[in-house]
C-alpha cells in the first residue's frame, strides 16, 4: 500500500480539520440554494454531503493533493435559477443538464479539446462571467436576508430596517465582514453560528429540528432525466454550465498547484475535478468544483492527499449534525452570499477598460446576469457582442472559429425564445 510521500501525518490532519470547518458552510448554503428549485433542503443536504466526500477523498487519493472538492459557488446558483427555474425543468432533468455538461468537461481534460476552449474564449468573457456570479450572488444574499425587496415604483427597493429579520441580516452581515477581514479561521462557519444565535436573541429563528435517519439516506434517490435531451433548450443549457466548469476548475487549480508548486499534479486534479462533477449529478446536487478555501488548508502546510481524505471523512460525519444546520435561518446564510459574491468580484481589476472592444461585452455579461436573473442570458450578451465589436472595429483576427460557433449557440436560443 502506497503511503504519502514526505508526510508529517500531524499536519496533514490539523490541516484537514481547518479545512472542513471552513467549507462545511457549503452543506447549508449549496441546501438552501438548491431548495428553491423545490426538492426537499434536507435531500439537498444529504446530496451535497455525498458529492463532497466522494470529492475530496477521490482527490485525495487519485491526484494526491490538498485540494477541496464541494459544490461551487455560482455554479449552484446557474443551476437552480437558470437551468431549473429559467427553462422550467424539473429537479432531475436538470441533473441530466449537469451530467452532459460535465461529460463536456471530462471530454476537455482527456483530449486536446480543453486547450481549444481556452484559446477560444477570450480572458475578457472569462471574467466578465466570474464577475457577473458575484454580482448574481450579492443579489441572492440581499434578497434573502431581506435587504432588498420589490418596489411598489421600482423593480427593487431597501427593505424593511424595522424588521427584526433584516436587523438580524444586518448584523450577521456586520459580524462576517470584520470575520473576514480578520481572517479568522473558519470565519464562514462562525457567522452562521452567530448569526444563528441573533436570529434566536431576536425570536425570528425555527427552532424545530429535522430528524435524519438512516432509512431516509440510503432511501434518498434523486435519478437525473435525459428524456429531454433532444430539445434544442437542453443545449441551450448545457452550454453556459460546460463553459463555467471548464474554465473555473482550470483557473482555480493553477493558482492553488502553484501555491504547492506541484504544477506535474494538474492533469489527475482535473480530471479529479471532471469526474467529481459527473458524478454531482448522480448524487442529486450541482456540479462540485475544487473550492477556493483550499488556499486555506494549503497555507496550513498541507502538502498531500491525505489533508483531502480527511476532509471527505469528516464531511460524511456531517450526517450526525444535520438536524442542527437545519435549523440555520437564511438571514445567517446570506453575508456569505455577500461575501463570496464580492470576493469573485475582484476580477474586475483584470478588465481592460480602455479597449471598448474588450470591455464593453464583458460589462454585458457582468451586468446582464443579475439584471435579467438569468446567467445563462447574462453569458449570452456578451458573447454574442463580443464577436460583433471585434468584427466592426476591424479585429476580427481575435475572433476564433470555435467563439462563432458558441455565439451563434447563444443567438439560437436568443431566437428560440423570440419566434417559438
Amino acid at each position: 500500500m502506497k503511503t504519502w510521500p514526505n508526510s508529517r501525518w500531524t499536519n496533514e490532519v490539523i490541516a484537514g480539520i481547518i479545512g472542513y470547518l471552513t467549507t462545511v458552510y457549503i452543506v447549508v448554503v449549496n441546501s438552501a440554494i438548491l431548495s428553491d428549485t423545490g426538492i426537499n433542503r434536507e435531500d439537498a443536504m444529504i446530496a451535497t454531503i455525498l458529492a463532497s466526500t466522494f470529492g475530496c477523498i477521490l482527490m485525495g487519493l487519485w491526484a494526491r493533493v490538498p485540494i477541496i472538492i464541494i459544490p461551487g459557488m455560482g455554479v449552484n446558483a446557474l443551476f437552480a435559477y437558470s437551468i431549473v427555474q429559467q427553462y422550467e425543468f424539473t429537479y432531475e432533468q436538470g441533473l441530466g443538464v449537469v451530467v452532459v455538461a460535465s461529460l463536456i468537461f471530462l471530454a476537455t481534460v482527456l483530449t486536446p479539446l480543453g486547450e481549444s476552449f481556452k484559446k477560444a474564449i477570450p480572458d475578457a468573457l472569462k471574467h466578465g462571467i466570474t464577475i457577473g456570479l458575484g454580482l448574481f450572488l450579492v443579489l441572492i444574499g440581499l434578497e434573502n436576508g431581506g435587504l432588498i425587496v420589490s418596489g411598489d415604483y421600482s423593480i427593487i427597493a431597501l427593505g424593511d430596517f424595522s424588521s427584526s429579520y433584516v436587523i438580524v441580516s444586518l448584523l450577521s452581515l456586520l459580524i462576517g465582514v470584520i470575520l473576514f477581514v480578520k481572517n479568522v479561521p473558519a470565519n464562514f462557519l462562525f457567522t452562521m453560528a452567530i448569526g444563528t444565535a441573533i436570529a434566536y436573541l431576536f425570536g425570528v429563528l425555527d427552532t424545530e429540528q429535522t430528524t435524519i435517519t438512516v432509512e431516509s439516506i440510503t432511501d434518498f434517490m434523486v435519478v437525473p432525466s435525459f428524456d429531454h435531451i433532444w430539445q434544442l433548450t437542453f443545449w441551450i443549457a448545457v452550454l453556459p454550465l460546460a463553459i463555467v466548469l471548464i474554465f473555473e476548475s482550470m483557473g482555480l487549480l493553477h493558482g492553488q498547484l502553484d501555491m504547492l508548486n506541484k504544477h506535474h499534479a494538474f492533469k489527475k486534479a482535473n480530471q479529479t475535478s471532471a469526474i467529481a462533477a459527473t458524478l454531482s449529478g448522480f448524487f442529486g446536487t450541482s456540479p462540485t468544483i475544487p473550492a477556493a478555501e483550499s488556499a486555506a488548508v494549503i497555507a496550513a502546510k498541507a502538502r498531500t492527499g491525505l489533508t483531502s481524505v480527511v476532509i471527505g471523512i469528516l464531511f460524511l460525519g456531517t450526517f450526525f449534525i444535520i438536524p442542527y444546520i437545519s435549523m440555520i435561518p437564511s438571514n445567517a446564510i446570506s453575508p456569505i452570499l455577500i461575501i463570496v459574491g464580492v470576493l469573485m468580484m475582484q476580477n474586475i481589476k483584470h478588465i481592460k477598460v480602455d479597449d471598448l472592444t474588450e470591455a464593453f461585452p464583458t460589462f454585458l455579461i457582468m451586468f446582464m446576469i443579475p439584471f435579467t436573473y438569468s446567467i445563462a442570458d447574462g453569458m449570452a450578451f456578451g458573447f454574442i457582442a463580443y464577436p460583433i465589436v471585434k468584427i466592426v472595429a476591424g479585429k476580427k483576427d481575435e475572433v476564433t472559429p470555435l467563439l462563432i460557433i458558441i455565439s451563434s449557440l447563444f443567438l439560437l436560443e436568443f431566437l428560440t425564445k423570440a419566434f417559438m
